[in-house]
C-alpha cells in the first residue's frame, strides 16, 4: 500500500456512496481529510444542491470551522474571509465562503480579491458553490468535492476536471438519493408502527438505493412491506424538515438526523421496489434488506438482477451485494 502522501499526489477521482445521516457523514469526511486533503490545499470546492449534506461535509472535513450559513441557521452576517488581515497578530488560517450566501452582500469583485488574497497568502479558504465563482476567479481550485447521490473527490489539474461538469453530475443524480432516504424512513416508519419495530439496526447504502441490515432475519413478507411502502409513496403525503433530529412526514415526527435529505412529497419517489429475499453478508453475519428507487432502465452498479417495478419474485442472482454496501 502507497503511503498517505503519494495516494494524495496520484488521486484523479474517488467516489463513495454519501451516507444518509450526519453522524454518518461527520464519520466518511474525516476519513477523506485524513486521506486526500493537504497542508498547502489553500483553496476547496464544494459543489452540490440544497438538501445534499454540504454543510455537514464541511463541517466533518474542518471540525470547529465556522459556518457563515448551515442548515441551523446564520451564525454571523458575513464571513470572517472579508476581514482577512494577513498583517494582524491573530488573523485565522481557514475561511469559509458560501458564494450564494455572500453575493447577497458583496460585488463579485471583492468575493475574488478577498479568495485571492486568502490563498496568495497561503492561508485556507473553503468555497461553497465554488461553480458560482470559478469563472470569475479564473483558476480551478486544488481539490473538489461533488455532492450528489455519491460523494466524490477529484484532485484537480490545469486539464481538469472543471466545476461546471463537477456539478452536472452532482446536481442530476441527488435525486436518486433523496428519493432513496425518503423511501427509508418511510419503510422504517411502516416498521415501528405495523411491526412492532424500531431496534438500533445498521443502514447502509448502495447505488440508487439502501440497506438495512439485522443480525437475526425478520420473518417478514417482504412482498406485502413493499405493498405498504409503496401506498404510502402513492398517497402523496408531504415530507418537510422537522424540530431538532426530525423529519414530518404529513406533520408527524420521525427521527431522522438528515431530515433535508428528502423529497418534498413522496410521489416524488420512483419505481421503489425492495429485493424479495435478504442477503446474508457471511462477513458481518448480518442479513440484508434492499430497497431500491429509480427507473428499471438506469444501470446500477454491479448489480446482475433487480426486482421488476411490477413486485413480484426474482429467479435471478442479486448481485455481489457485499462489495458495494459500506459495512458502519
Amino acid at each position: 500500500m502507497p503511503p498517505i502522501s503519494e495516494a494524495r499526489s496520484h488521486l484523479v477521482r474517488a467516489v463513495y456512496h454519501a451516507p444518509r445521516g450526519r453522524a454518518r457523514m461527520y464519520q466518511l469526511a474525516a476519513r477523506i481529510g485524513q486521506l486526500f486533503l493537504k497542508p498547502d490545499d489553500y483553496l476547496i470546492g464544494i459543489i452540490g444542491s440544497e438538501g445534499s449534506g454540504k454543510s455537514t461535509l464541511i463541517k466533518g472535513l474542518f471540525p470547529g470551522l465556522e459556518l457563515t450559513n448551515d442548515d441551523e441557521g446564520i451564525n454571523r452576517p458575513t464571513s470572517a474571509a472579508f476581514d482577512f488581515d494577513p498583517d494582524a497578530q491573530f488573523c485565522g488560517h481557514t475561511f469559509h465562503i458560501d458564494m450564494r450566501y455572500e453575493m447577497a452582500f458583496h460585488q463579485m469583485h471583492e468575493i475574488v480579491d478577498t479568495v485571492k488574497s486568502i490563498v496568495s497568502h497561503q492561508r485556507r479558504v473553503i468555497v461553497e458553490h465554488f461553480d458560482l465563482l470559478y469563472r470569475h476567479l479564473g483558476f480551478n481550485a486544488q481539490i473538489l468535492f461533488g455532492l450528489g447521490e455519491d460523494l466524490r473527490v477529484y484532485r484537480t489539474t490545469v486539464f481538469g476536471p472543471f466545476p461546471f461538469s463537477v456539478r452536472k453530475l452532482a446536481f442530476e443524480s441527488l435525486k436518486y438519493r433523496l428519493m432513496a432516504h425518503s423511501a427509508e424512513d418511510i419503510m422504517g416508519r411502516i416498521l415501528r408502527d405495523k411491526y412492532n419495530y424500531s431496534p438500533q439496526y445498521l443502514h447502509s447504502e448502495v447505488h440508487h438505493g439502501f440497506v438495512v441490515g439485522f443480525d437475526e432475519e425478520p420473518d417478514w413478507d417482504l412482498q406485502q412491506l413493499e405493498k405498504e411502502v409503496r401506498e404510502v409513496i402513492d398517497s402523496d403525503i408531504s415530507i418537510t424538515p422537522g424540530e431538532g433530529d426530525h423529519v414530518l412526514f404529513d406533520g408527524e415526527p420521525f427521527y431522522c438526523t438528515g431530515k433535508r435529505c428528502h423529497v418534498k412529497r413522496s410521489s416524488e419517489i420512483e419505481n421503489f421496489r425492495l429485493l424479495k429475499h435478504f442477503k446474508f453478508d457471511p462477513i458481518t453475519n448480518r442479513y440484508l434488506l434492499v430497497g431500491i428507487v429509480g427507473d428499471e432502465q438506469v444501470a446500477v452498479e454491479r448489480f446482475d438482477g433487480l426486482p421488476p417495478m411490477t413486485g413480484g419474485e426474482h429467479d435471478g442472482h442479486y448481485g455481489e451485494l457485499g462489495e458495494h454496501c459500506h459495512r458502519y
